[in-house]
Formats: C-alpha cells, sequence, structure tokens
C-alpha cells in the first residue's frame, strides 16, 4: 500500500512537472505585452492633468505588478530558450508572432521609465535611476535590433500575402520611439556636457528613426483596410496598436522639449517646443481619427458575436495609454482644457479595459487555452 501510495504521488508529481514544462512550450514574445498594458497604466497616472487622493498609491502597486510580471515573463522566457530552442528560434520565421518580438524590450523601457517616475517613491531616487538605465539600454538595445532584423526578414524571408498588413506590423519598430520618449526623462540623470548633448540627439534620431517607419507602416495598414474590408476577428484588436506610435511620438515630442534646455542651446531647445505643440496637436488630430475607426470596428464586430478573446486584447491597453500621455504632455505645454479632459476620459477607459483584459488574461492562464500555439495565417 505505501509502495503504491508513493508510485502515485511520484506519478502525480511527474505529471504536474510535464505539464508545468508544456505550459513553456508555446511561450511566445506577445505576453510582454501584458506588462507593456499594465505598465503603463501606472505611468500615465503619474503625470495625469487630474489628481486625487491615492491616485499615485495604486499607481505605484500597479507599477510593482508590471514589474514582478517582467521578471517572471522574463524567467519563463529564459527557460523557454533552453528547454525548446527551436521553437524560440522559430519566432522570427512566424508570420505573426516575428513582429511581437518588439513587445520584450518595450516592456523593458515602461517599467524602466515606472520605476523613475513612481518606484523612486519605493527604493529612492539613486536606485531608481540606476535600475531605469538598466532597462532603458537593454530595451533600447533590443529595440533597434529588433527595428532592423524584424523587417529586413519580412523583406528577404518571410511571404507576404497582398491583405497581410495589420497593427501588429508596428510592433517591432516603436521601440526606438518609446526610447526616445523614456531617454528623455533620464536626461537630467546625465552628466552635463557632452554626455547629455549625446543622448538627446540619440532620443531625437530613434524618434525620426520609429515615425517615418511607423508612417509607412500606417499607410500600408490602411490601404489593406480600404482594398481588403477589415481584418478577421482575431485581428481586429490590433488595430488599436496603430495608436501605439502616434500616442508614443506625442509623449516623445512632449518629454524632449522639457528636456531640451537642459541638453541643447536656447535657440534649439525653443524650437523643440514649438515642434512638439504642433506637431503634437496634428498628429492628436490624427490619433482621435483613429481612435473612432478603432472603436467602430470593434463595437460592430463585438455585435456581431465574434469578439473572441485571445492575447491580442493587449492591443487594446498600451496604445490608448500612449493617447493618455500624448493628451498630459500636450495639456502641459498648451494649457488646454481640451487636452486634459481628454487625458482623464481616455486614462478611465484605460483602466476600465485593462481590467477586462487583465482579468480574462487570468481565466486564460489557469484555464489553459492561452498556453497554445499561435496558428499562422491561413
Amino acid at each position: 500500500m505505501t509502495a503504491t501510495l508513493s508510485l502515485r504521488t511520484t506519478g502525480t508529481a511527474g505529471v504536474a512537472r510535464a505539464e508545468s514544462r508544456d505550459a513553456l512550450r508555446h511561450l511566445g514574445p506577445n505576453w510582454f505585452a501584458a506588462v507593456m498594458g499594465t505598465g503603463i497604466v501606472a505611468n500615465a497616472a503619474a503625470g495625469l492633468p487630474l489628481q486625487f487622493p491615492g491616485l499615485r498609491d495604486a499607481a505605484i502597486v500597479v507599477w510593482a505588478l508590471a514589474a514582478a510580471l517582467l521578471v517572471v515573463l522574463t524567467g519563463a522566457f529564459v527557460l523557454h530558450w533552453r528547454r525548446y530552442p527551436a521553437l524560440a528560434r522559430g519566432h522570427q520565421d512566424h508570420p505573426v508572432m516575428a513582429h511581437f518580438l518588439g513587445a520584450p524590450p518595450m516592456a523593458l523601457l515602461t517599467v524602466g521609465a515606472g520605476t523613475l517616475l513612481l518606484g523612486s517613491d519605493v527604493i529612492g531616487t539613486t536606485a531608481a535611476v540606476a535600475v531605469d538605465w538598466v532597462l532603458w539600454s537593454l530595451g533600447t538595445v533590443l529595440g533597434l535590433l529588433t527595428a532592423a532584423v524584424v523587417p529586413y526578414r519580412m523583406f528577404t524571408r518571410h511571404r507576404i500575402d497582398p491583405d497581410a498588413a495589420f497593427g501588429g506590423w508596428l510592433m517591432p519598430v516603436v521601440p526606438p520611439m518609446v526610447s526616445a520618449a523614456m531617454g528623455a526623462l533620464l536626461v537630467p540623470h546625465t552628466p552635463a556636457g557632452q554626455w547629455r548633448l549625446t543622448l538627446i540627439l540619440l532620443c531625437l534620431a530613434m524618434f525620426g528613426l520609429s515615425l517615418i517607419a511607423a508612417l509607412v507602416t500606417i499607410t500600408m495598414i490602411w490601404s489593406r483596410l480600404v482594398h481588403f474590408g477589415t481584418p478577421p476577428s482575431g485581428m481586429v484588436p490590433t488595430l488599436w496598436i496603430v495608436l501605439g506610435p502616434l500616442g508614443q511620438s506625442i509623449t516623445a515630442a512632449g518629454l524632449l522639449a522639457d528636456a531640451g534646455p537642459m541638453a541643447l542651446p536656447p535657440l534649439e531647445s525653443q524650437g523643440l517646443v514649438v515642434f512638439s505643440v504642433i506637431y503634437g496637436v496634428v498628429t492628436w488630430g490624427f490619433a482621435m481619427l483613429w481612435v473612432a475607426l478603432a472603436l467602430a470596428v470593434t463595437v460592430r464586430t463585438l455585435r456581431a458575436g465574434e469578439l473572441r478573446f485571445n492575447l491580442t486584447w493587449w492591443g487594446f491597453t498600451f496604445p490608448l495609454g500612449t493617447c493618455v500621455t500624448g493628451s498630459t504632455a500636450l495639456y502641459h505645454h498648451t494649457g488646454a482644457v481640451l487636452f486634459a479632459v481628454t487625458a482623464v476620459g481616455l486614462y478611465l477607459l484605460l483602466v476600465g479595459t485593462w481590467a477586462v483584459v487583465a482579468t480574462r488574461t487570468l481565466q486564460g492562464l489557469f484555464g489553459g487555452t492561452l498556453l497554445r500555439p499561435t496558428p499562422a495565417p491561413a
């Protein structure tokens, strides 16, 4: 009897270990979108035009959650690479998953910025700056790699159908824009002189790199929608990713304008302020148009009963959060109540959306439905 019980216990433990290992088998970089979506909820709250008691404390808790999630996913990703190296390397050749290689660097950058903006209340400014430098450096290097490698492989390896363009194509080229915005926060913590000048110029160069690549890609997505109609229901949430480079570029322009006086001569720094407002308002207008279009398509799909949950739902969160931070930056530079109201309204929508997506993700995780392979499109 004892031997039988021992065998059963051993067998059960073996099954549990096998299930644990198998759970990592189909882990993809798209999971890091959960870190991005959670982190932006915290970061957007830090500068929100409307502050009230308890908001910052709640934001710190959400930042800590995003940081913990980043640690867990990074550990899981390392194990995935060790146990299933062929599958891990195969992500770069998958016609959908390859683009989500941009998610890990943006997750690093988002948590790093949150550490500086919010985590300093917990670990102190010196430690927060050190952590942010590490995460920003890693995220920037990885993001520049994805911005070059993923499009290169699209040009030379992938078979692209005429109707293949979707919001996920933006994922590999947006990280440098996030680096530009988050790098601006580090300018005051950089030694004055050439170091500070180099940092802000690199951020401006990454701003241009990402912006032009994103505009080309958005044009292809618009063309796909016009010629082939709305995407399959599972891809509808990726339409919201278009807001990512739009909102993040407005945010980056505003933050770089704030950092300008510390690194650039007066004329150039004043020019950045003027540029941030003119560019920001124009781009904000198109972003609001895209919000309306994406919302209309999403509601249409929802009413048809076709909007079933999958990890692409995290595409609702981070891009929307960048519109909050972009509106906040415009309010800071113009004082226009229009942008303050928009920032607060979109933030409320962001929090509600994040709560729904996070809940559904936990349900899918514990149910095992999110740990299955991502099929390639037909």
